[in-house]
């Protein structure tokens, strides 16, 4: 698979405790991408952060550790990208999603 050297970078910032059907979120989203034949998503777990409701998330406090923040990043054409885009218009009900241009240097297994 080749990726336009002009590709571009999704971002989906959603919690840990966010669900689809009943399965984490994170988790669907990464499966959804593989199913559409995206070039890789990595889906990263922060230790701490807050969103658009300003509560802390964080590992220091046990209680508050039950919904880390979590940061899916896709890199892909602009095109696969923006086919992409509607399945998480329904997927994420609370979140973040960015997109930027990305340089693609190299991509190869």
């Amino acid at each position: 698979m080749k990726i336009p050297a002009d590709g571009k970078l999704l971002r989906i910032f959603i919690g840990e405790a966010d669900k689809w059907n009943g399965k984490p979120l994170y988790e669907e989203i990464v499966l959804l991408a593989k199913k559409n034949s995206m070039a890789g998503a990595t889906a990263i777990k922060g230790f701490m952060g807050f969103g658009c409701k300003s509560h802390m998330h964080t590992t220091k406090l046990l209680r508050l550790s039950e919904d880390l923040p979590i940061i899916i990043e896709i890199v892909d054409s602009e095109d696969k990208i923006n086919k992409f885009l509607p399945f998480l218009d329904e997927m994420v009900k609370e979140g973040l999603i960015t997109i930027e241009k990305a340089n693609v240097v190299m991509y190869r297994a």
